[in-house]
């Protein structure tokens, strides 16, 4: 019968590890759908906005209530996966508790995880409370109905089950094996509902709890594929891979830089640098569909945590504009999402389907509410930048389209005419020292 136990938690195991695998494997090829970009610049720079973003939340503690709340949920799950090893070494090998054997660290071991998911199991249920009773502001926002709003409920509602089930698999295992209750300083308390059960019920029901906590926690595992909380993940590479510049400093156009070059210096061999390609498809200005992303920007999209943040730090959101940088990101990832679908029912290869993100998903009415002033990146817990997404649509826009509002529309015309976004001519600049 062990045995039967044994190959059925095997099979178990590798059907769900197996199914994460592959969708990793297509959040990667999605990824790579963005255009190359080198972010490999100063790594041991990169190696510190990790730990200190990613590992350490520095930015989260910002909110500080918000933050520590989500500091205790972050540790607590990290610490409480280490139970995961005894689990898969008892479910291959039919042992029970097989580190049991260290003897006391292995009971200050098991005391901490209680008390690690007693905290969690707290911290999730104000999690819950905060987003649906109390409804904090940035918690029930137009862009935030729907499945964004139940996937984050599907969340805590995972982890208060997993939680639950941990005590109780813990509870009924006290009196199954006649450990000490002392500890377990938090399941001790439900002990005594098993108490008057006979041993053979207490050891089916501890059986149960046992398959349903390993079976909850690969579902939970699977489930990150379909929910913003692919961050738990991504946080990490995402920090590590962000732009490093200034906040605010525009990236220019290696093409357009070229022509600039060109301009300034007559004497330049125009083809010396580089052969025209008279096969070569035009480089497109600017963004308005996924594949004019770079990659990073697309694996921002993957890891936004909805948490609302930019959006709330937002002054045009703040001011009634339709502009919200975290629908920006979500409008991002879904469209991701849709052309990810896309590959997978044709074979590996995109059929076009006469859609792109702008428009469809992204107007060009929040494209020109952004003021551009970083709120939402220096906002942003793991470092995503919905600007950098906004500038190149809307380089899109002016350059591909010339569909530049009238006022940016004037000011390019006065600068090109009078060398200022005045209009005045350049003769008449200094008129002013004639007032006084």
């Amino acid at each position: 019968m062990n045995y039967i136990s044994n190959i059925l938690f095997a099979i178990l195991l590798t059907v769900g590890t197996g199914f994460f695998v592959k969708n990793i494997k297509k959040i990667i090829r999605n990824i790579k759908l963005g255009k190359d970009i080198n972010r490999s610049n100063d790594s041991k720079l990169r190696w510190k906005n990790m730990a200190m973003i990613a590992l350490g939340q520095s930015k989260m503690v910002k909110r500080p209530i918000a933050g520590i709340l989500h500091i205790f949920v972050y540790v607590g799950f990290v610490i409480l996966n280490i139970e995961l090893l005894e689990i898969i070494i008892d479910g291959l090998f039919g042992t029970h508790r097989v580190f049991s054997s260290l003897g006391l660290p292995y009971t200050i071991l098991i005391s901490s995880f209680e008390i690690l998911a007693a905290i969690v199991l707290f911290t999730v249920i104000i999690f819950w409370l905060r987003r649906n009773v109390i409804q904090l502001k940035r918690f029930v926002s137009s862009d935030l109905k729907g499945w964004p709003k139940s996937d984050a409920n599907y969340i805590l509602y995972f982890e208060i089950v997993l939680m639950s089930l941990f005590f109780l698999m813990n509870a009924s295992d006290i009196h199954q094996q006649m450990q000490i209750p002392e500890a377990f300083p938090i399941s001790k308390y439900i002990f005594p509902v098993f108490s008057n059960l006979n041993h053979g019920t207490v050891e089916i029901l501890e059986k149960l709890f046992w398959w349903m906590h390993i079976t909850g926690i690969l579902i939970f595992l699977n489930y990150l594929y379909y929910s913003k909380h692919l961050h738990i993940l991504l946080a990490f590479p995402n920090t590590y891979y962000a732009d490093l510049n200034a906040k605010g400093k525009f990236d220019n156009l290696e093409s357009v830089t070229k022509e600039v070059k060109l301009m300034m210096d007559p004497n330049a061999d125009p083809f010396a640098a580089a052969p025209i390609d008279e096969n070569s498809v035009p480089s497109k200005f600017g963004a308005s569909d996924l594949m004019d992303l770079n990659w990073v920007q697309l694996m921002n999209a993957y890891t936004c945590t909805e948490c609302g943040r930019c959006t709330s730090a937002c002054p045009a959101n703040q001011t009634g504009k339709k502009l919200s940088p975290r629908k920006i990101m979500m409008d991002t990832r879904d469209r991701l999402v849709e052309v990810g679908n896309n590959i997978d029912s044709n074979n590996g290869v995109f059929v076009t389907d006469n859609k792109s993100l702008l428009n469809d998903y992204i107007s060009v009415e929040e494209l020109w509410a952004c003021t551009t002033c970083n709120a939402c990146v220096e906002e942003c817990p793991v470092n995503i930048s919905p600007l950098s997404i906004i500038m190149d649509m809307r380089r899109y826009l002016v350059m591909e389209q010339s569909a530049a509002p009238m006022s940016l529309n004037a000011m390019m015309s006065n600068i090109e005419n009078n060398g200022a976004p005045w209009q005045y001519n350049q003769m008449d600049r200094l008129n002013w020292k004639d007032e006084y």
